[in-house]
């Protein structure tokens, strides 16, 4: 039996919702629920199965198994909250909510009614992502030393969040992924060109108790789009380009190694390595349709999906931590007390 689907919010990411739900096995998308009736009306166009709503109250009331939350962050709390309380399972567009605590409360509505939360962290779905994480488990990679990642484009100017909140979010997600540590710490300046508009440029460190660290700088006045992140393990090397069509990512037998023999002290203390360089297949599918069977896979199994509302949440602390950082300057913002 096929699971009833319904997306509220088709603006920018709501149709690749719609989209890939549709093509997905195991559910059906009867539902759509958007304040413009223009955008309903390309809906009924483009897919004459599926009802239009404007009003949640009426799209919830329509037979709807679960949810995806597609619409800005300010309304992602009320609506996903309403929605678990009407027995729907929900998936949440990336940031979960506005705040941490919002977070929590999503959470612990989810896990009272059984019912399944997931985040919409794409990223993590990504092939490449995934065979970075891959690499990292079976110790290719050694200890990671660095994460630096550069998130760039023209645009999409965000009236609700600043573009730290926009785009380093999907750094954060993919670094609690693959590294699987805390932070300890972050710090976070940023600045705006618009009056009266967010923070439209920033750069944001993240500090680990193993001694990673990872710098992230996102931008939405770049004259390019830039989706190029380098990752720096003991033993090799990553570079990440997500633009790239084919070799979106290059493993390097590269780096220093640091003797601590006494016989050697006195020579050179830290040795350079440059190996081959290689380039692993990745999956070329798109991410989100992977991501929509697993939402269905998990409510099916009853399982916790790969991005839970634990991730979310873990992820708007770092958020909220660096959105203070930002206000005084980057000064850091202590993450010790925050558990995996």
């Amino acid at each position: 039996m096929s699971l009833k689907i319904g997306i509220v919010g088709y603006g920018y990411w709501g149709p690749n919702l719609v989209r890939n739900f549709t093509a997905t096995e195991g559910c059906d998308v009867v539902a759509v629920c958007d304040r413009s009736e223009d955008r309903l009306a390309q809906v009924s166009k483009l897919y004459p199965t599926a009802q239009t709503y404007r009003e949640f109250d009426d799209f919830l009331g329509c037979g709807l198994d679960a949810v995806a939350v597609a619409t800005p962050v300010a309304s992602h709390y009320p609506l996903a909250m309403q929605a678990l309380e009407a027995g729907k399972h929900v998936l949440i567009e990336k940031p979960m909510a506005e705040s941490s605590e919002q977070a929590e409360k999503l959470i612990a509505e989810a896990a009272k009614r059984e019912l399944t939360l997931m985040v919409d962290h794409t990223f993590i779905y990504t092939g490449a992502v995934r065979k970075i994480h891959e690499l990292y488990k079976n110790g290719e990679l050694g200890d990671i030393r660095y994460f630096d990642s550069t998130r760039m484009n023209l645009g999409l100017y965000q009236h609700d969040v600043d573009v730290i909140w926009d785009l380093a979010v999907h750094d954060l997600s993919i670094l609690d992924y693959i590294i699987g540590e805390a932070p300890s710490s972050v710090s976070a300046v940023g600045t705006s060109h618009v009056a009266g508009m967010p923070e439209d440029m920033a750069y944001l460190t993240v500090f680990y108790n193993s001694g990673a660290m990872a710098h992230v700088g996102v931008n939405w006045l770049s004259p390019v789009k830039v989706r190029r992140t380098v990752i720096g393990g003991s033993k090799k090397m990553i570079v990440w380009d997500d633009l790239e069509p084919s070799e979106k990512i290059k493993v390097y037998d590269t780096g220093v190694t640091v003797t601590d023999d006494p016989e050697k002290i006195y020579d050179m203390i830290v040795g350079y390595r440059v190996g081959d360089m290689w380039a692993p297949q990745v999956p070329m599918l798109e991410a989100l349709a992977i991501e929509a069977r697993h939402f269905i896979e998990c409510i099916n199994t009853k399982s916790e999906p790969i991005t839970s509302g634990d991730i979310g949440q873990r992820v708007v602390k770092i958020l909220e931590a660096a959105s203070q950082s930002m206000k005084n300057r980057g000064t850091p913002v202590d993450l010790s007390g925050e558990g995996k």
